[in-house]
């Protein structure tokens, strides 16, 4: 018996409705990238594993998707190295899947720094993998959408990165909130609670808030060794609550000490300015809990989540000072966000906000009668394909009832019957299959019918 075809768990195959849903998402995302003048690119699905490792910190080097090496890619290979995954990965794997489309990104200026323009604003929808526990939500296999500029210290580009995301959620009708902090009040907090070594320790741990709760983080707080007063200084930053400007005003005092932190409350202080300026009337807020766990983030970072959906961030990103100086070019500063086009799909379909045109497909099909029929046809499609309008006929010369089943099973709207009569006047019958109604059209009423 032959085995039953499947696809590797965290992955999905789509469909032609699905994947019409998908090109809503992408065109509408795609569109207002460019309305803000990035341009696309991009990279390959394999990067060098050495480009990858170390970039998303220890988390995320477990969550690489490794690729064998060809031939016997274990030839060589230590006892010792069997003791440190990175060591044994690099000496059996030369390539990774891409864990995310910014790391590459950062790759890209710096091998394409003569031939690009700087400040560099690019745009990139292609698929990441990442070796992770599927659930809801969360995929191995995933698109996200960025977009980023690089080469830029101004804080109009967080600006533009929040008008961005206000414009794509209110073309496809999702209610959002746009959560906003700053590393480098992070590492102000670090440095008051005596801890300036343990930035990565903390932010790992309060960026599992929403996931686990406070106790939880605070008990991993002390398991990575943050001891208790210092948690209990840490504790009430994450408790409070009021207005931006409350929070921002609250946070001095605590901060004072601190030149990074400081810094930090003026950026935010100046982005939520310029977001009131700019009109953005989504819901914008200070989150001081949100860390974002990758460690390349050095200033503004950004999360939204979707309002009246139990999901994860549906988007996500910051500012990310010296990301190219791994590759060999310091000093470049960027900053970018991420949108989840699968988990916005899971969205809009949990809000039903999908519109009706966007499950794509045929719009009208005309039944197969014979061959002068079929010769009367042929050049009424291309009138219609030429006005934009997705036509087609049924291939096979069958009982009328089965072309009418058809249309039924793919939701084609609308029918067109010709027979010899028909041709003999000029004419065509209309059928909308979903309320029965029939009506006769000449050829050029059948083009204005559809073209309007």
């Amino acid at each position: 018996m032959a085995q039953k075809p499947s696809i590797p768990k965290g992955t999905r195959d789509f469909g032609p409705v699905e994947m019409a849903r998908r090109d809503y998402i992408f065109n509408t995302i795609r569109s207002t990238f460019k309305l803000y003048g990035y341009s696309p690119i991009e990279t390959p699905a394999m990067e060098n594993l050495t480009s990858l490792l170390g970039k998303y910190g220890e988390e995320g080097d477990r969550l690489l998707f490794k690729v064998l090496n060809s031939g016997d890619a274990f030839a060589g290979v230590e006892p010792s190295m069997l003791s440190n995954s990175n060591s044994l990965s690099l000496k059996v794997c030369e390539k990774g899947l891409r864990y995310d489309l910014t790391v590459p990104f950062a790759r890209f200026v710096v091998q394409h720094q003569n031939e690009i323009v700087f400040p560099f604003k690019r745009y990139q929808i292609q698929p990441v993998w990442r070796a992770d526990r599927p659930q809801k939500g969360r995929y191995r296999e995933f698109y996200q959408c960025d977009v980023d500029v690089i080469g830029s210290n101004s804080l109009l580009n967080e600006l533009e990165l929040v008008q961005i995301t206000d414009a794509i959620f209110r073309s496809l009708g999702v209610g959002v909130t746009i959560k906003i902090n700053n590393r480098k009040v992070l590492s102000g907090i670090a440095e008051v609670i005596g801890h300036p070594d343990k930035l990565t320790d903390i932010t790992i741990a309060i960026d599992k808030i929403d996931k686990i709760g406070l106790e939880e983080v605070k008990k991993e707080l002390f398991s990575r060794g943050i001891e208790t007063e210092a948690i209990n200084k840490i504790e009430p930053i994450l408790l409070l609550s009021g207005s931006t400007a409350q929070k921002l005003e609250a946070m001095r005092p605590i901060l004072s000490s601190s030149a990074v932190g400081t810094l930090g409350l003026d950026e935010l202080t100046r982005v939520f300015e310029l977001i009131s300026i700019a009109g953005v009337d989504r819901e914008c807020e200070l989150d001081l809990s949100l860390a974002r766990g990758l460690n390349y983030y050095t200033g503004a970072i950004f999360e939204v989540k979707a309002k009246g959906v139990e999901i994860g961030s549906i988007c996500g990103g910051g500012r990310y000072d010296d990301l190219t100086g791994i590759f060999g070019l310091p000093g470049v500063s960027g900053v970018g966000i991420s949108f989840g086009a699968d988990r916005i799909y899971d969205v809009l379909l949990a809000l039903d906000k999908f519109p009706a045109e966007a499950a794509g497909g045929t719009k009208v099909l005309f039944a197969n009668l014979g061959e002068k029929e079929q010769e009367f046809i042929i050049p009424i499609l291309k009138l219609l394909r030429a006005q934009g309008v997705v036509a087609e006929i049924y291939t096979e010369v069958t009982k009328l009832k089965k072309q009418f089943d058809y249309a039924d099973k793919r939701a084609i709207p609308y029918l067109v019957i010709v027979g010899e009569e028909e041709v003999s006047k000029g004419i065509v019958n209309l059928k909308e299959l979903k309320t029965g109604e029939q009506k006769t059209l000449s050829i050029n009423e059948l083009i204005a019918f559809f073209s309007n």
